[in-house]
């Protein structure tokens, strides 16, 4: 969870996690233009496979008769100005934050642009129309590129990387891209309503395992056999069974854990995020193409950041859609992978509030000492850390899923241009996913691993992930989604 940028004026507006709200509903808002009749985002820009570059951009509606150098230009400005307003008024220094952004959007359209290469984007079916022999069909691969660039940045542009910092935020981005997420799914829950419960309702049994199976283990093992306190253990169980550098915040905060436990587990994460990106979604496509859904829970069970979870559900939904129109001549329905993976680690955000409340209650009704666990005085616990831990931009994911949701429900006349909406809404997403990655790779020093008093962090954090987490993941995935299909295109 962001902490505010300084103590002053309301915190609506001094978090990162709500800035993702209000950015997530203006851009919601101005995709709900075609039910009233207005195309308020059919100028953003649209990045297709393609052979000559000339015909790779394009705006989103045909309704705008303009180039598509000049829709990325004005996408570049208003996506600019949106995060501009937030970082300002969470107290950013706004001329760094602002050429920080320039640089990063840039670099990262240019990754997008690589990526839609025909030769490498293009699926099997659409090799005829390019007239090309072969492809790879790795759709979204802008996304590995773009993080690819931000690793190395990171770790050998080390001056270029500090100037860059402000203004990289993966969190930020990814949860704005997860409100905007929510319309569309909203729409999908409309078109194949018992698939979509099916999801939501499996989703939240996902939380049982995270919370009582993964937490339990790593802290047991981390105490027993690595020897770390509880105030080390507590924050590592959570940030490795649960949702990643958000978890081990919340629980180094509700354990009163020094300030640098959190800190240090955070940069070992942020690393194993981005080994989980590289690895998991081209291993969910090569194994279990044929089960699509099982894969999608499995990126939001395994994979332990907000970011992470939700791009690697991204690319896992394009690269098996590509895999099985070319295996098995099936052509799925977009992003209903990444509805599971989504769905899946929402349902695991919403109790971290509840299960740091839940261990501040225990350290303080036991008195765990945070470095030895002696029985020391016990601090007051107030029920207002639940909201306090509450991940903020969940608020508005489930605003946006659920007005599209009920007034399509009501008004089914609406769908079809709310549809259209939330797709123009989608590309301002898949945009903030893109510079999400990039920020990830960006932020991820490789160097602070060998830092002094990592390796035992290391070591456990690999023990636990590759020696079990990732299994049981993939196991309880299979369990509630063997069998389940997305809709097929007609």
């Amino acid at each position: 969870m962001s902490a505010p940028v300084n103590t002053g004026g309301s915190k609506l507006f001094k978090l990162e996690d709500w800035w993702a709200v209000w950015l997530g509903l203006f851009v919601f808002l101005l995709g709900l233009g075609p039910v009233f009749g207005h195309d308020l985002l059919g100028w953003i820009v649209k990045t297709s496979a393609y052979t000559d570059i000339s015909k790779a951009l394009a705006p989103i509606s045909k309704a705008y008769k303009m180039s598509g150098i000049l829709s990325l230009v004005l996408t570049y400005l208003f996506l600019l100005s949106i995060t501009t307003i937030g970082a300002a008024a969470m107290g950013a220094n706004v001329k760094r934050f602002m050429a920080g952004f320039t640089i990063i959007f840039w670099l990262t359209y240019a990754c997008i642009i690589i990526g839609e290469y025909a030769y490498i984007s293009a699926s099997p079916d659409k090799r005829a129309a390019f007239k090309i022999p072969w492809s790879l069909g790795l759709g979204e691969m802008g996304y590995i590129f773009a993080m690819i660039v931000g690793l190395i940045i990171g770790n050998f542009f080390l001056p270029l990387a500090k100037f860059l910092e402000d203004a990289a935020k993966p969190e930020w981005f990814i949860k704005t891209g997860i409100v905007i997420l929510g319309a569309a799914l909203g729409i999908k829950t409309i078109e194949a309503a018992s698939l979509a419960g099916t999801v939501i309702f499996r989703g939240l049994c996902a939380v049982v395992e995270a919370y009582l199976i993964y937490w339990p283990v790593v802290y047991f093992v981390s105490r027993r056999y690595f020897k770390f306190t509880p105030e080390w253990s507590a924050p590592l169980a959570s940030g490795i069974s649960i949702c990643g550098v958000s978890a081990a915040i919340a629980t180094g905060a509700a354990i009163r854990a020094r300030p640098v436990v959190p800190v240090i587990l955070s940069a070992v994460i942020i690393v194993f995020v981005a080994v989980e990106l590289l690895i998991l979604p081209f291993l969910a496509a090569a194994f279990l193409y044929t089960e699509p859904m099982v894969a999608g829970a499995w990126m939001g069970l395994a994979v332990k950041s907000d970011g992470g979870a939700i791009a690697s559900g991204a690319l896992t939904d394009s690269l098996i859609r590509a895999k099985a129109a070319a295996v098995m001549g099936i052509k799925w329905e977009k992003d209903w992978m990444l509805m599971a993976a989504t769905t899946t680690k929402i349902f695991i955000d919403i109790f971290i509030g509840v299960w740091a409340f839940i261990l501040a209650v225990i350290w303080s009704v036991f008195r765990i000492d945070k470095r030895g666990g002696a029985a020391l005085q016990g601090q007051k616990v107030s029920p207002m850390e639940i909201w306090e831990r509450f991940p903020k931009f969940i608020i508005g994911f489930c605003i946006t899923l659920l007005i599209m949701f009920f007034a399509g429900l009501t008004h089914p006349e609406i769908v079809k241009p709310a549809k259209t909406g939330a797709d123009q809404a989608n590309a301002v997403r898949s945009l903030f996913f893109a510079l999400c990655f990039f920020s990830i790779g960006l932020i991820t020093n490789v160097r602070k691993l060998w830092a002094e008093g990592m390796g035992r962090i290391v070591v456990i954090y690999a023990v636990c992930l590759f020696g079990f987490i990732l299994w049981v993941g993939l196991g309880i995935s299979w369990i509630f989604y063997h069998g389940i299909m997305p809709p097929v295109i007609k």
